[in-house]
């Protein structure tokens, strides 16, 4: 059975502090990637800072036509907790090499699930 969607977790650890912490860095890691995994933008990033204590920082959303980009940013640890979930395929070392690029994380743990009713 072909899967309904996928969807790539990336949990990235001490990214670059100035980095995950320029909204229009996150608001254009956001634009970039959207073209680099072809999908559509269904409008603009969402970039929200907001949180309490260690877990303070910004969250994207980025609506595409086939779900969602999402991610949340810690300012203390320097983590990044980043999702793709589309019910079309795409390139899960896209995806990667443009976290490194945008955000230099010295670590990145990534998991792909299929989705499936």
């Amino acid at each position: 059975m072909t899967p309904w969607g996928y969807h790539l977790t990336l949990d990235c650890g001490k990214c670059n502090i100035e980095k995950i912490k320029d909204r229009d860095n996150v608001a254009a890691f956001a634009k970039e990637l959207v073209k680099r995994i072809d999908m559509i933008a269904y409008g603009e990033p969402q970039v929200v800072e907001f949180g309490d204590g260690d877990k303070y920082g910004f969250t994207l959303v980025q609506l595409i036509t086939t779900s969602d980009i999402t991610a949340h940013f810690c300012n203390e640890t320097g983590a990044a907790y980043i999702d793709v979930f589309s019910c079309k395929t795409f390139s899960n070392d896209v995806v990667i090499t443009t976290v490194r690029e945008f955000f230099e994380p010295t670590t990145v743990r990534s998991n792909l699930l299929t989705r499936q009713a």
